[in-house]
């Protein structure tokens, strides 16, 4: 659900109702105010889990705030572990698979919409 404050800022809540940060995984494109970026929160427990090989014609910029997951951007393998940003450059191939306890991020795609060219 989105709010607009009478200052024109746009607050949004999360679908599911829950006002905490735990287990919220949700998609967001087309922000309000002219954000020109899209989102994908993404929460799990789960190890070993993530997109397949993929590449979008914009940055994506993951900011992990719990865990880690393995990333293989290009040819190259990078654990990306709590507290770490990684930006992957567009039309750069990646894909992650999350590590032992899961991972909690936010992946913030530099364009209002998703584009990805999947690859495999």
């Amino acid at each position: 659900m989105t709010e607009i404050a009478k200052s024109g800022a746009a607050v949004i809540s999360r679908a599911d109702g829950r006002d905490d940060g735990e287990e919220w995984t949700e998609n967001y494109t087309e922000l309000p105010g002219g954000a020109g970026v899209s989102l994908i929160l993404e929460a799990t427990t789960q190890e070993g889990v993530g997109p397949r090989l993929h590449k979008h014609p914009y940055a994506e910029t993951f900011i992990i705030r719990r865990g880690s997951a393995t990333f293989t951007v290009d040819t190259e393998e990078i654990v990306g572990k709590a507290g770490q940003i990684l930006v992957v450059p567009a039309d750069t191939p990646h894909k992650f698979r999350t590590g032992p306890g899961g991972y909690e991020a936010v992946h913030i795609h530099a364009n209002p919409t998703f584009e990805t060219i999947w690859l495999e």
